[in-house]
């Protein structure tokens, strides 16, 4: 395959995993001419942002870091928020992309010109920028999500979301609601529950929740990574195949379903002994078709005497806390949203306008796609990183990152010109990923931030990794045409 032109430029929007594995894999294959565009004023993304007590991830950090890059450690598997994010500031230094950052640059549009084949982007200041190629790694977990509930303008106290987290309220003592229970709850109440006089946690819906190992090896293997480094990386790939074995059936309900959802009951009925809480804890709905939690914290929170689960409704707030549907009020000083994000608007606010001025939110209207999760017909040499349809619960989400970045890297080899998605290819893909969705346990009708009010699975990948690395490994020619554009004559 030919090489990448050196004087391609690209336009890489977002510091975080996906942005910065985009801009290490150009820097590794000679290329200079790219611009890394991040809203905020410092790399990380979600790892930057999230910094609430307990913060971390449930992937283990060997596989939850780039191949060209790998995680070492002998002692610590699963590290915190700080320790992802020392890790991509030290993927920015070693690969030199500091130089090819703008921080406090959001970008706000992106228009592409058809008769120069070049993209515009304005960024917040105002100032245009062009290039040849734009890739788009905003990722979807950077959008709080606040519900609106009634008499919301009369709480006096704190208010805020997990991804806001506001470091200068001291929590002692205090009487403390959390609203939510997904992942990022589960990982703050524990230390929340140490501080707070009183933890009244508020649940819609209960998560299924499995163990998590623990966050350090023990002793043997410890041993064994500092004796046998070449462990480490079959232990990365022993992970890996680990997880597309065991949870990828358990979307499609496959033979590790019921074992998982086996597995999840007994984690609850060993933590839990309260037989109301944790009647109260128990999912109504298969497990898998909501994002699973993995947690050994979590569950024994409610075991303590100042933490109350709350699964009434909540009706309107009061100045001093919150009155469910039942009328029951809940005194607060202060409300935690553990609410998550708007996952559903891909690259909102940021307008992107293609072909003959397309508006791509226009297109979305009904809901997001694009092939592979990267390009969308209309758009030429525009792609992106952790698009539609590419977000994992089952896997490393690096993995597709570093999937889709080797694509867009093959598809930027058939420039100078136009390189777009043709529209049979994408309705090819469309027909494919309907069906394999179809399959999965996502349409058993519960509400997750996989899909779209109108029920619409727009987030999440539905089959194995090893799938969608077959699927990017082929040669994009097949699905992209590559049309070349002369100069316009000044």
């Amino acid at each position: 395959m030919s090489k990448i032109n050196s004087g391609v430029s690209v336009a890489i929007i977002g510091a975080g995993f996906g942005g910065l594995c985009m801009a290490a894999e150009l820097k590794r294959m000679g290329i200079e001419s790219f611009v890394i565009f991040e809203k905020a004023d410092e790399v990380g993304g979600i790892w930057r942002d999230n910094t609430y007590p307990g913060c971390g991830c449930d992937v283990p950090s060997h596989l939850y870091s780039y191949s060209f890059e790998r995680y070492r450690s002998a002692t610590v598997r699963y590290p915190g928020q700080q320790d992802i994010l020392d890790y991509l500031r030290r993927v920015t230094e070693k690969y030199d992309l500091r130089r090819h950052l703008k921080t406090g640059a959001e970008v706000v549009s992106a228009d592409y010109d058809e008769m120069s084949a070049h993209w515009t982007i304005v960024t917040g200041d105002g100032l245009e920028h062009v290039f040849d190629v734009v890739v788009s790694a905003v990722g979807q977990l950077h959008r709080p999500k606040f519900p609106k509930f009634a008499g919301w303008e009369n709480f006096h106290g704190e208010v805020f979301h997990t991804a806001e987290w506001d470091h200068g309220v001291d929590l002692t003592g205090r009487d403390v609601a959390v609203v939510g229970t997904g992942s990022s709850a589960a990982q703050l109440l524990p230390h929340v529950a140490e501080r707070a006089r009183r933890v009244s946690v508020f649940q819609r819906t209960p998560s299924w929740v499995i163990p998590k190992p623990k966050a350090e090896f023990g002793r043997v293997t410890r041993w064994a990574f500092d004796r046998f480094p070449a462990l480490q990386p079959a232990y990365r790939a022993a992970t890996y195949l680990a997880a597309d074995t065991l949870l990828t059936p358990v979307i499609r309900r496959g033979w590790t379903f019921q074992p998982t959802a086996w597995a999840a009951r007994r984690h609850l009925r060993r933590q839990v002994p309260d037989r109301v809480v944790r009647a109260n804890l128990t999912p109504d709905y298969p497990i898998g078709c909501k994002r699973i939690v993995i947690d050994n914290s979590y569950y024994p929170a409610f075991n303590r005497e100042n933490v109350h689960l709350v699964t009434e409704g909540i009706a309107r707030l009061t100045p001093s806390g919150i009155k469910t549907e039942d009328g029951t009020h809940h005194p607060a000083d202060v409300i935690v949203y553990a609410t998550g994000f708007r996952t559903t608007e891909f690259l909102v606010p940021m307008t992107v306008r293609g072909r003959g001025g397309k508006n791509l939110h226009e297109q979305w209207a009904t809901a997001a796609e694009a092939y592979l999760g990267i390009a969308v017909p209309g758009f030429p040499n525009f792609f992106m990183v952790h698009g539609p349809n590419t977000i994992l619960g089952h896997n490393s989400n690096i993995f597709m990152i570093e999937c889709q970045v080797h694509y867009i890297l093959n598809c930027l080899r058939m420039l100078p010109g136009e390189v777009e998605v043709r529209t049979e290819a994408m309705d090819s893909y469309r027909s494919w990923l309907n069906t394999a969705i179809s399959r999965t346990v996502w349409q058993a009708g519960c509400d997750s931030w996989y899909k779209t009010e109108s029920g619409h699975v727009t987030n999440p990948w539905p089959a194995s990794t090893r799938k969608y690395r077959k699927m990017t490994r082929r040669d994009p020619s097949s699905a992209f045409s590559a049309t070349r554009r002369q100069p316009v004559a000044t």
